[in-house]
């Protein structure tokens, strides 16, 4: 824990819709905590706008907050549309399935259904990944201007976790093409050793990359002969998620129809 992080988010958590405005002193007094303390704090989260001073000399708090709430309610809107699709495609299936969002240069777990054949018994969500080294992540980068993808592997590396992890940029922008070309992408045992996964973008309003969905299980036909049974499931729960969320796709030749995708055997 470190003592001033909590201390700014003390700060930041004093003010309410009963007191927006606040002075230095009355912050001070709030918490207990020396003025010179409170100025300095609020010195720095001026600087980032996470706070701003008002005409009358008070603190509130400031527009930098604005994007944060947005980036939560658009994530619980997104697990909120897709939970009935995610348990639909977990049902049938039968192995775990993930919803993961874009956050910064790297993709959070923000729902899971865990098969109850994982040996391992965990939560992912809340878990922050690297994008180059999983399905949900792959998916994610191959509907990301190249630019965009590269400014990412400049800024977090290609990082190994296991013996099948993708570490050359020329072999991922490889990877990425076919992801694009085939609409999922594959994990091939990158991230966990012995875990193999499917996953697929979903969109936007917009046609913007916001996340991605995944089937994930041990057995290793899931991404060679049992691919395509997967795959087409996993792009049409994609598909229905970006649906949901306001997505239009430009050509219906795009569209993954329900009544071609085979069954899981």
């Amino acid at each position: 824990m470190i003592n001033s992080v909590l201390k700014a988010i003390d700060i930041l958590q004093t003010f309410t819709p009963d007191q927006p405005r606040l002075t230095l002193g009355e912050i001070s007094d709030k918490l207990g905590m020396p003025k010179g303390t409170v100025h300095n704090l609020l010195s720095t989260l001026l600087a980032r706008g996470f706070i701003e001073k008002t005409d009358d000399g008070r603190y509130a708090l400031g527009t930098a907050i604005i994007p944060l709430t947005q980036a939560v309610r658009i994530n619980v809107e997104l697990r909120d549309r897709a939970a009935p699709l995610l348990r639909e495609l977990a049902n049938t299936c039968r192995e775990s399935v993930y919803l993961t969002v874009l956050d910064g240069d790297y993709g959070l777990y923000i729902y899971a259904i865990e098969s109850p054949r994982r040996l391992l018994a965990r939560t992912a969500v809340g878990e922050r990944v690297a994008l180059h080294c999983t399905s949900v992540g792959k998916a994610i980068l191959s509907k990301l201007p190249i630019e965009e993808v590269e400014g990412i592997i400049q800024r977090v590396g290609l990082p190994r976790f296991t013996e099948a992890t993708i570490t050359d940029p020329d072999t991922l922008y490889k990877e990425l093409e076919e992801t694009r070309a085939r609409g999922y992408a594959i994990d091939r045992g990158e991230h966990e050793k012995g875990l193999y996964c499917v996953g697929a973008p979903i969109l936007r309003h917009d046609g913007r990359v916001i996340g991605a969905c995944s089937v994930s299980g041990a057995n290793p036909e899931m991404i060679t002969s049992r691919v395509t049974e997967f795959a087409a499931r996993v792009m049409y729960t994609a598909q229905e998620i970006s649906r949901r969320m306001g997505y239009v796709p430009a050509s219906p030749s795009l569209v993954v129809d329900a009544q071609s995708i085979p069954p899981i055997r």
